[in-house]
């Protein structure tokens, strides 16, 4: 029963609020709090395990009631760092994890209201469909300390509440880029922090094929910077945004903005994947015709493309079949090709016997790739005529030339024969 009616209670607060660009800001959000422990396994040897527990970010002010008292809360409440401007789409759209963060450097937070016992969770927001990522840190005062002579954190109850306040945010708005090659990208990361004058550091790094380049760093404690594509003016004002150069087929990788402002640091990912769509042509023309029993060899090749991965097949419509084209069985395939720019070639191609009963057919090349929306399609239609017979021409011929030799030979019989018909004197 409790559990039928939480969803009920869920169900009601996600029809009751709208969150993103609509005109409304978002109150309400359903999260999970992932918590992280480690046991002993059988053997002797320390497991990690997760707990995931139902929970809810509502944003509003200090001794707010809980929109979903049946689950954790996380109260956000007044911040310079304004989450809930950057959330877009439904809350059935937006995936929210909590988990529990412990700063490296045992350091108090130099925003308002911090304290050295303050405990820390970091709030991961995702878009269902891309359109952003958030990643934020927040800060929770505890009435009493929240260490332990065992350095547990405190255990927090099923419908506990948690006041809470953002102190740093970075976000993307590009979290998953798709783009072709010799193309100029900038990838998005802005960040916020709660107070002015931090000490902030910057830097962006190249995951590729489990090698780590770094693209550019920035700290402001020692004003070096290393790497370019970031504008130092847009970072002053939190644009940590990085414009790419012409892409390559190199370009491709994991892309992570990393802000860190001590104690604190968050990381995003950008994916970046190269989609090249290919160049497709045949070596015939629209329409060719040719003699019953004659051949040709139809080529169909498309080049150029990324990733590797295409589709190519060879279709015929004919007038018995109407519409329904028929996939043709006997096609060769030539090996990929890759070019010096990363990209690749493959060719289709058939032996193409000429029968009247093909005449007026249609016949197209099909290409389909991971860039393409549609699949991309070449054609040409085929005439066939039948031969022509030479026998009656030749027969002609013949005759013609038979009745010239007569024209010319029967003048030169008709001398003879009055040369050997003359009597002499």
């Amino acid at each position: 029963m409790s559990s039928i009616f939480n969803r009920l209670i869920y169900l009601f607060i996600c029809t009751a609020i709208t969150v993103g660009r609509s005109g409304k800001q978002v109150l309400w959000l359903p999260c999970q709090l992932v918590e992280e422990y480690v046991a002993l396994s059988k053997d002797g040897h320390n497991e990690t395990h997760f707990q995931y527990r139902d929970a809810g970010l509502q944003f509003g002010h200090v001794n707010d009631p809980p929109l979903n008292p049946q689950a954790i809360t996380f109260s956000v409440t007044g911040s310079k760092v304004d989450l809930r401007v950057h959330v877009e789409g439904s809350s059935d759209q937006v995936q929210c994890e909590l988990r529990r963060f412990i700063p490296e450097v045992p350091q108090v937070w130099a925003g308002p209201g911090a304290r050295k016992n303050d405990l820390w969770f970091t709030c991961t927001l995702r878009h269902n469909d891309g359109l952003f990522t958030l990643i934020s840190l927040l800060r929770h005062t505890p009435v009493t300390p929240p260490y332990s002579s065992t350095h547990r954190w405190p255990p927090i109850g099923d419908r506990d509440t948690l006041t809470t306040a953002a102190a740093l945010m970075v976000l993307t708005r590009s979290p998953v880029v798709h783009v072709g090659l010799r193309a100029e990208r900038r990838l998005h990361c802005q960040f916020s922090v709660d107070h002015r004058g931090a000490q902030l550091s910057a830097t962006w790094i190249l995951q590729r094929r489990g090698e780590r380049s770094t693209l550019f760093s920035y700290a402001s404690q020692s004003g070096l910077t290393q790497g370019s594509g970031v504008g130092m003016k847009d970072l002053v004002l939190g644009d940590a945004s990085l414009s790419l150069p012409l892409t390559k087929v190199t370009s491709e990788g994991t892309y992570q903005c990393s802000v860190s402002v001590a104690p604190l640091h968050a990381n995003l990912d950008i994916t970046l994947t190269i989609r090249e769509p290919p160049r497709v042509s045949l070596n015939l023309d629209s329409t060719i015709s040719l003699v019953e029993g004659e051949d040709v060899k139809a080529v169909c090749e498309a080049t150029g493309y990324y990733p590797l991965d295409v589709d190519m097949e060879w279709l015929r419509e004919s007038q018995e079949q109407g519409l329904i084209p028929e996939k043709l069985q006997n096609v060769l395939y030539s090996s990929h090709r890759h070019h010096q720019d990363g990209t690749y070639s493959l060719s289709a191609f058939f032996l193409l016997k000429a029968r009247l009963q093909d005449s007026g057919s249609k016949y197209f090349c099909r290409v389909s790739h991971s860039s393409l929306r549609m699949p991309v399609r070449k054609s040409f239609t085929l005439t066939v005529t039948e031969p022509s017979s030479w026998w009656p021409v030749l027969c002609l011929c013949f005759i013609l030339l038979a009745v010239a030799l007569l024209c010319v030979l029967l003048p030169h019989l008709h001398l003879s024969k009055e040369k050997h018909t003359k009597k002499p004197y």
